[in-house]
């Protein structure tokens, strides 16, 4: 053992425990490892630093975009109560979850796709009386499983593709590891079918919010070229919605106060709507919707700029005592007057109607910059942004949707790489103003970026200093002894060592983050295939694979994470659940890659 192998192994295994038992991003762990190598003359500069470039990095980089745009417009979400539905009981509930997010995850990264699906399932969870923790931690699932089927279902599967156009020349199709994805996502999604209605606890969120005192009435009209005309109020989804309920409906000459689930919506009917604060942001955020027409909400910005805003009236405000019509409220603020809470109570009138009062408290739909320009005036007290009230723009989700299917098309079909395809529904999606380019640029998380690039550094220095070419001859003659102590033929040893590959990749990704471990056991698995002689590729299918299906823990893969907190789930219920599904995964691999790619 050199000295070279020697200092990558005690940096791997620093990096290792690092990551399994401190509280730091794994960014930081990563890089520092990486540091390390570079500062001691483990790994060149140039080497180091040559995971940045990778091509999958940088598609996953892209992908972000891409994601922006659907979420911006409302391009996935749109579908979700449709597809949703009204369940019947907690099996049926579980498979309206996980059937449709298997199926988008396939076709976005999976990240994007839960974190547009958790507000959804919230609400969805919330009008049905469902335990969101029967649903969370399958909605994880499905997006993993799901993500497994094609090249851009998950970023691990990009990073990977991109080292195996270094190592091969050529990279997979967008279809090609479909072959194991799709049986291992419908085994997986048949056992969580059957058994994630025993094996999940009800449980409360860890973090639950407080209930808001905040009551208002919010006038909305139906979009006479919207959706929403001539579907009853259920088919509409407006019957059940979270913390609010229809009070009555507004219709030239007729005035309908008790509203039943079989009325049939027309266009321009003015609906009175009440409840609290956060679910007046679900509601402006519904397709066919719209502020009621009157003068006051007529506003410069288009509405997708537009946030709601509170803002609650000091003594000094000079339009006290003055309704909000009379007040030309919209002219002097460029601010819409939602709606209108008084001592946390509603107010009963026409928003127009309402005289202004010190201490009410104002639902404003304005554009960002009034908070700078009034968190200083004497007319308000406090002036804050409600969190999560960017305004979907509706009218561009056909348009995003387009973008998606054509990049599917186009890669599919092998027009353009999964680079190509991504950067031009990237751009498309800034040009065509799905998302704009300042939110496009927000959106990409730069610390899984920072992640894959040290841990594609690292993976250069094992291979550089011979500690993967070591690992992997310890990995082999330890299979070698195994064999000859059973007595068993030679000609097993590249399924068993495909196996032991895997499960290798499986521990590590539970315990270090999928992409962490994916880069650190590639190089691993490429001498693996090197030293018995057999081609690369369903090694390197296998820790895809592998490093994709992290299941039993909430640490192993960031849709996990995301779903801890709010499904008020522990460690163990991972295990429990997510233990079978990984042999499950396992075992269908290993019988099924070299099938497909042969040794």
């Amino acid at each position: 053992m050199t000295w070279q192998i020697g200092t990558t192994l005690g940096v791997l295994i620093s990096v290792v425990v690092g990551l399994c038992v401190l509280n730091v991003g794994p960014d930081l762990i990563l890089l520092g490892g990486l540091t390390i190598l570079l500062l001691v003359g483990v790994v060149d500069p140039q080497a180091a630093l040559r995971g940045f470039g990778n091509e999958g990095l940088v598609t996953v980089a892209v992908l972000y975009a891409v994601a922006e745009g659907l979420r911006q417009t409302g391009g996935i979400s749109a579908f979700g109560q449709r597809i949703l539905g009204q369940p019947k009981t907690i099996g049926s509930a579980q498979s309206r979850v996980m059937l449709p997010t298997a199926i988008a995850s396939a076709f976005l990264n999976n990240t994007p796709v839960v974190a547009m699906m958790l507000p959804l399932l919230h609400d969805w969870a919330k009008k049905h009386a469902l335990s969101v923790s029967r649903l969370l931690l399958p909605l994880s699932y499905a997006a993993i499983l799901g993500g497994m089927c094609t090249l851009i279902g998950t970023s691990t599967t990009l990073v990977l593709d991109g080292k195996l156009i270094e190592a091969r020349g050529q990279g997979l199709s967008m279809f090609e590891i479909a072959s194991v994805g799709v049986p291992a996502s419908v085994a997986g999604l048949i056992y969580l079918m059957v058994c994630g209605r025993w094996l999940l606890p009800e449980r409360k969120p860890a973090i639950t919010e407080h209930d808001d005192p905040r009551e208002y009435a919010v006038e909305m009209i139906v979009d006479p070229s919207g959706p929403l005309v001539g579907k009853t109020i259920e088919a509409a989804g407006l019957r059940h919605l979270p913390e609010m309920f229809l009070m009555e409906i507004d219709r030239p000459g007729e005035i309908k106060p008790a509203v039943g689930p079989t009325e049939k919506l027309q266009a321009d009917d003015r609906l009175v709507f009440v409840g609290l604060v956060e679910s007046v942001i679900d509601l402006q955020k519904i397709a066919g919707l719209k502020p009621a027409n009157d003068h006051q909400f007529q506003l410069d910005e288009p509405r997708s700029t537009r946030r709601l805003i509170e803002a609650v009236v000091s003594n000094r405000c000079p339009f006290i005592g003055m309704t909000i019509r009379d007040a030309k409220f919209r002219g002097h603020y460029n601010a819409a007057v939602v709606a209108v809470a008084r001592d946390g109570q509603r107010v009963n009138k026409k928003i127009g109607d309402i005289e202004l009062v010190a201490g009410d408290t104002l639902l404003l739909e304005a554009h960002p910059s009034f908070i700078q320009r009034q968190r200083n005036s004497r007319d308000f007290y406090l002036v804050s942004e409600l969190q999560g009230s960017k305004l979907l723009n509706h009218e561009r989700a056909w348009i995003a949707r387009s973008i998606l299917l054509g990049m599917v098309v186009v890669v599919g079909f092998g027009f353009l790489s999964m680079l190509q395809g991504s950067l031009l529904a990237a751009g498309l999606m800034v040009a065509t103003r799905c998302c704009r380019g300042a939110e496009a640029k927000r959106a990409v998380d730069w610390g899984v970026l920072l992640v894959i690039g040290a841990g594609l550094g690292i993976g250069e220095a094992m291979q550089s200093s011979g500690t993967a070419k070591f690992l992997a001859n310890g990995l082999i003659n330890g299979l070698e002894v195994g064999f000859e102590s059973l007595g068993r033929s030679a000609v097993d040893y590249p399924r068993a060592a495909l196996a032991l590959i895997y499960l290798v990749t499986m521990v590590l990704t539970n315990l270090i983050t999928a992409k962490a471990a994916a880069v650190l056991v590639f190089p691993i698995a490429m001498a693996t295939a090197q030293r018995i002689g057999a081609d690369i590729t369903p090694f390197a299918i296998t820790v895809m694979a592998a490093a994709a299906a992290s299941f039993a823990t909430p640490i192993g893969y960031q849709t996990n994470l995301m779903v801890y907190g709010p499904g008020g789930y522990r460690y163990r219920d991972y295990l429990w659940l997510g233990g079978p599904l990984s042999i499950i995964v396992w075992l269908i691999t290993i019988a099924l890659v070299p099938l497909s790619w042969a040794f």
